[in-house]
Order: structure tokens, then sequence, then C-alpha cells
């Protein structure tokens, strides 16, 4: 038998169950929240960035050719900022209590399409260890980029500082919130249509028609019990009146 539903009974479905979407969606958030304020500690990110380009006096002439090797330099200069060659210098010099390889993962390069500009970002729990990392990665790098390549095409464009406002970059909590109230509400819907599917009793006509395909021709209301009349009401209220002269009690 192929079971088929509407919208109107999948409408019915949600309203039906919708205290348990709406409590997913507050517990969901709310847990969310918590983790976000209290639980997960605030990443800070600094960035700097450096200029692959071959210093040239006022008489040398603008080369396409030249700019042209510089910007397919970049993508080996990505690798090697990143390589031990450089950041262990780096550590080295900062004095981290962190291992060349955690510190790979907090330092992350990129670069335009068609550009001689490498940007260098670092991710750290303190900002002003972030910019440390940023400001000292560039300067080694160009300092060692010399003795790699055998080139000396690379100068820092800007540094890394600490502004007066920083805000963490993650954990973000408006966005995190958003997110657990639109899974709440996804996992509540489909929670409640989960549960009206292995809700297999009868509670209606219609479901017996479903069921049996077979027409309704009467149906028995519930009889509400009738309450049972008291005693007293049956009774005939009792003769309390005194007897006069010629009568007897009983008469």
């Amino acid at each position: 038998m192929e079971e088929t539903i509407s919208l109107k009974e999948m409408f019915q479905t949600v309203k039906k169950r919708f205290w348990l979407i709406i409590l997913i969606s507050i517990t969901l958030a709310t847990l969310t929240a918590i983790l976000t304020f209290f639980v997960l500690t605030p990443v800070y990110e600094s960035k700097t960035q450096i200029l692959v380009n071959q210093a040239r006096s006022d008489q040398q002439l603008y080369n396409a050719a030249e700019v042209q090797t510089n910007i397919q330099l970049i993508n080996t200069y990505n690798v090697i900022i990143k390589s031990p060659a450089i950041l262990d210098k780096v550590k080295s010099e900062l004095n981290l209590d962190r291992t060349v390889e955690e510190l790979n993962d907090q330092v992350t390069v990129t670069s335009a399409k068609d550009s001689q500009v490498v940007e260098i970002s670092v991710q750290d729990p303190s900002p002003h260890v972030a910019t440390q990392i940023a400001n000292k990665t560039a300067e080694v790098f160009q300092s060692q980029i010399s003795k790699i390549m055998k080139v000396d095409n690379v100068s820092i464009l800007s540094k890394a500082e600490v502004k007066a406002d920083v805000s963490p970059v993650k954990p973000q909590p408006l966005l995190n919130i958003a997110i657990a109230i639109v899974v709440g509400l996804i996992v509540g819907v489909g929670l409640a249509f989960l549960l009206e599917y292995l809700d297999n009793t009868i509670k209606t006509e219609q479901d017996i028609e479903t069921i049996l395909e077979l027409p309704v021709i009467g149906a028995i209301t519930n009889i509400k019990e009738v309450p049972k009349a008291t005693n007293t009401a049956a009774r005939a209220p009792l003769n309390t009146r005194a007897p006069q002269r010629g009568e007897t009690y009983g008469s």
C-alpha cells in the first residue's frame, strides 16, 4: 500500500509538535551560547604584507617579464614561508613555547591572483603574540630568501599592528547562535516527522479509512459517567412540629 502525505498533514504534524521543535532550538542555542562565551578561547588575528619585487633604480625600465617571474615565484614563496627553515628561526627568536608544527597551523599565507603582494596572517589567543609572530615571520623570510633562492626581491609592505578596538575573529557568538537555531529547527522538524511516522495508533475515523481502506458507517462517542444522586435528596423532611392537644406522635 503506497502512503502519501499532503501539505496539510505536514503542517498539522509540525503544529502538533511545535513545542518540541522550539524546545530543541532553544536548547541548542543556549548550549552554543554557553560554549561560545564561557568555554571557547577567543582567537585574534594579525596580518602583515610583503611585496615580491626586484629593487630597481630610476634608470631601469619596467620589465613585464620580470614582473611575471615574480608572480610565478610567489607560489614557491608561500611554501617557503611556512617551512621549518623560516618558522624554526621565528620560534627561536621569539622564545615561543610551541612546536614548529603548531606554529605552522597558526600561520596562513595567501596572495591574490596575478598580484605581487603576499599576506601573512597569524591567529593566536593573544593579539600581541599574533602581531609579533606575523612581523617576525616576514622579517625572517626577507632575510633568509636571499640565501635560499639567491634573489633579493622581497620587501615588507606593511607591518602588523595591535589596534585599540581589536576583536577576536573566532568564535563568533551571533553567527554560532544563529547556526544553532537553524540546526535546532531542522533537527526538531525531522524528529517531529519521525515520531509521527513511528506513531501507529488509531486516533480518528480518517485513520481507520486510511489503514483499512473501508468507509466508516458509524462511531461511538465517549459517554461521561452520570454522578449518582445523593440519598438526602430522596428522603422526606422529618416532622419536628410539636404535637397539639388531642394529637399523638405518628397520627
